[in-house]
């Protein structure tokens, strides 16, 4: 159990990268809370707002821009005005496989846009909110992907060891307020991540997964709890912590037996989590 626990969330609620998957299913989980829910992607949110609404949000909002842009984080913060947010899920994310020189600038700029500056960006315009006034929890969506040099997800895995660390920092950084920032590092989930990823004619792509709405359960209940850091799943854990010991470049070649395709794919490149 961490600092500041509570038993459930109320009030205003940012979930990103709402339309499916781990956002939508943490929007579910608030939703039950009786919290009221702004619903952010890049994608349409019907689904994410009709879920919500069907499981208890007295008011459901949503919002459809690209958050690797600054105009599309700006958006959210104009959308949110003067309203106290009592939790952000910062959950947005973009994955990439193939090689690195293989990608287009163009796709690999997007995953580093979305999943570092559009997610820091965003955190620093709803902590401030939440420093002024002492109070305030956000849940970012990170990954074990963060703890391994990602061959053949190059630029995913390390974005996700930045929001990793960031987190890390952050919450001590904040640590004599009641803010809680709590870090969800899961592995692979049930979504459509792999498909948009391009990532379907892989060992990781075609491996078994966890259920988003566990994945989720486990963040909420970390949030909640005023936890710094979940990793969902035992033998994600055991992942994580080996690849913390094993030398970096035996952690490299684990994860290109993962992560390389088995043949040419002309698959999209582009993937939401």
């Amino acid at each position: 159990m961490g600092k500041h626990s509570v038993d459930a969330l109320s009030g205003f609620v940012v979930v990103t990268g709402a339309s499916s998957g781990i956002g939508l299913e943490l929007a579910k989980l608030a939703a039950q809370d009786g919290a009221s829910l702004l619903l952010v992607a890049d994608r349409d949110l019907t689904e994410g707002a009709a879920a919500a609404r069907a499981a208890g949000a007295p008011e459901v909002e949503t919002l459809q821009v690209d958050l690797a842009k600054d105009e599309g984080v700006e958006q959210v913060i104009a959308k949110i005005g003067g309203r106290p947010v009592a939790a952000l899920f910062a959950n947005a994310g973009h994955g990439l496989g193939k090689g690195f020189l293989d990608q287009e600038w163009d796709e690999a700029r997007h995953v580093i846009d979305t999943n570092v500056v559009g997610t820091v960006h965003l955190i620093h315009a709803v902590g401030r909110q939440m420093r002024a006034r002492n109070e305030g929890r956000i849940l970012v969506t990170g990954s074990i992907a963060g703890h391994i040099p990602g061959t053949f997800q190059l630029v995913y895995n390390s974005t996700k060891a930045f929001i990793d660390d960031f987190c890390n920092g952050l919450s001590n950084e904040l640590k004599d307020t009641n803010v809680v920032i709590t870090c969800l590092e899961p592995g692979p989930v049930e979504t459509e991540f792999f498909k948009r990823a391009g990532m379907m004619d892989t060992s990781a792509g075609q491996g078994s997964k966890s259920d988003p709405a566990k994945v989720a359960s486990d963040g909420y209940k970390a949030l909640l709890s005023g936890d710094l850091q979940i990793t969902s799943g035992f033998m994600n854990k055991v992942q994580s912590l080996f690849s913390d010991i094993l030398p970096d470049a035996v952690v490299a070649q684990m994860h290109r037996r993962m992560a390389e395709p088995k043949s040419s794919s002309t698959q999209s490149p582009h993937a939401s989590s």
